[in-house]
């Protein structure tokens, strides 16, 4: 059976739903080594100030690239609804309506940050050389952010579409182009920061060109390119399904922003340095989350717009099941890790490795709560239900990471800084604990 195509109307076993779902991890893993090997090349070639650098804008291309993930996840889960309720001709004028409106977001939100860009910096602290560098790099991902924000919305599509595989085809292309291109741009030709963002926009623009190509062409896909369905009511249902995702984006960036500032005022360069290294492990290991979660979502859709409740109650043991496994493990191999990641990224500098291997064993605990939060509010965007889903991102990234990465450095220092993240996780997991159990039976999944 390992190669019959799957479908979302199929029965899921554990074997399935894994197999269905790890395109979209692999996906979720190559989108983020953008930004980590960015981060690799930079550090090893350009110094730690252009890492910080790096670091300083990250969180804001990231937070105006958001709208990718919520027209995306949003518009997949309403479409994939669609299709299960038997409307398939509907469900493509849909896809295609959602697909117009990411092109002239992200031309929206590219004027946006070309204007606010270095008012972020100057707030977070950037002065002189890291202050020039900043703009240097933020503009260029600024220029670059509608081809990030399309391939963000076609990953979620892909699946959709039930050619998860297309899709993580696409992002390895894009993952590889990046890699080899920072390679030529950093470490041959020396452009440093300049060459860092070259190579992370060359890498959008082909997978956003090779997925706009294969909608507008495929002959074997269920969602491809045709006349749209100007539908502002549905845009406004993908919006509020997304709005999690938007939320846990946005408010990550403006996290981010906030660890930076702290770690500004505590340790300096070095502090957003040493925060920065440990971000791009966690990229890593969340995006298995982020991808498990986008890899099931459009399959809890179909079936919940099928009435299917027998079968949304077996996806939904499952995906906890293997959620609690996999963060078992992950904290396990976080520990086990630690030393050689953090090595490879800032092993000449003896200080600020010692600083960052510290606070990453501290921040690693989280990953044994989180994927609950990340999978939580997921499912309530697969099941279309897009303010439940956004109240659990508003509360976990924005409302109990805020306090605690604020309020625990008072008591603990930089400790506090690193262990912010797990006091959120867990305040967050009550919370989707007690919703996860509140909301049971209206939807029929436990």
């Amino acid at each position: 059976m390992s190669g019959v195509a799957i479908k979302l109307s199929d029965h899921f076993t554990y074997g399935r739903l894994v197999r269905f779902a790890l395109p979209s991890i692999a996906m979720m893993i190559f989108t983020s080594i953008y930004s980590v090997v960015d981060g690799l090349f930079v550090s090893n070639f350009a110094g730690k100030e252009a890492l910080a650098a790096v670091n300083l804008v990250f969180p804001l291309a990231m937070g105006l690239g958001s709208v990718g993930f919520m027209l995306g996840t949003g518009g997949a889960a309403l479409v994939a609804k669609t299709m299960g309720e038997g409307e398939a001709v509907r469900a493509n004028r849909l896809f295609s309506f959602i697909a117009l409106a990411a092109v002239a977001s992200g031309i929206l939100l590219a004027a946006v940050g070309a204007v606010v860009l270095e008012s972020v910096l100057a707030a977070l602290g950037a002065q002189g050389s890291l202050m020039e560098q900043g703009l240097v790099y933020g503009r260029i991902l600024v220029v670059a952010l509608p081809l990030f924000i399309v391939q963000n919305v076609f990953l979620s599509f892909f699946i959709a579409a039930e050619k998860p595989q297309m899709g993580l085809a696409v992002t390895v292309a894009g993952g590889v182009t990046n890699i080899v291109l920072d390679y030529m741009f950093i470490a041959v030709l020396g452009w440093g920061i300049v060459g860092a963002a070259l190579a992370t926009a060359a890498g959008q623009f082909l997978a956003a060109a090779v997925s706009a190509v294969f909608f507008a062409r495929s002959k074997t896909s269920r969602l491809r390119f045709t006349r749209p369905l100007a539908d502002f009511r549905a845009l406004g249902k993908t919006c509020v399904n997304g709005s999690s995702e938007l939320m846990t984006e946005v408010a990550a960036s403006v996290v981010s922003m906030l660890y930076n500032y702290q770690l500004m005022m505590i340790a300096g360069a070095d502090g957003v340095a040493a925060y920065g290294v440990i971000m791009y492990v966690n990229f890593i290991f969340t995006a298995v989350f982020f991808g498990f979660a986008m890899g099931t979502g459009p399959v809890v859709s179909y079936h919940y717009g099928a009435k299917n409740q027998p079968e949304l109650k077996g996806l939904f043991k499952k995906s906890m099941l293997l959620v609690g496994g996999t963060g078992a493990a992950m904290f396990a191999a976080s520990q086990l890790l630690a030393a050689p990641l953090v090595g490879v990224f800032v092993g000449y500098d003896a200080e600020l490795a010692a600083m960052t291997l510290h606070g990453f064993r501290i921040y690693a605990v989280a990953f044994l709560v989180c994927g609950f939060n990340i999978y939580g509010s997921a499912f309530f965007t697969a099941l279309n239900n897009g303010k439940v889903s956004a109240l659990i991102s508003f509360m976990r990234t924005l409302v109990f990471e805020t306090f605690t990465v604020m309020l625990l450095p008072i008591v603990w220092g930089i400790d506090g800084v690193w262990s912010a993240i797990i006091v959120a996780e867990a305040c967050a997991l009550v919370l989707t604990t007690a919703l996860l159990v509140g909301l049971r039976k209206p939807y029929g999944y436990a």
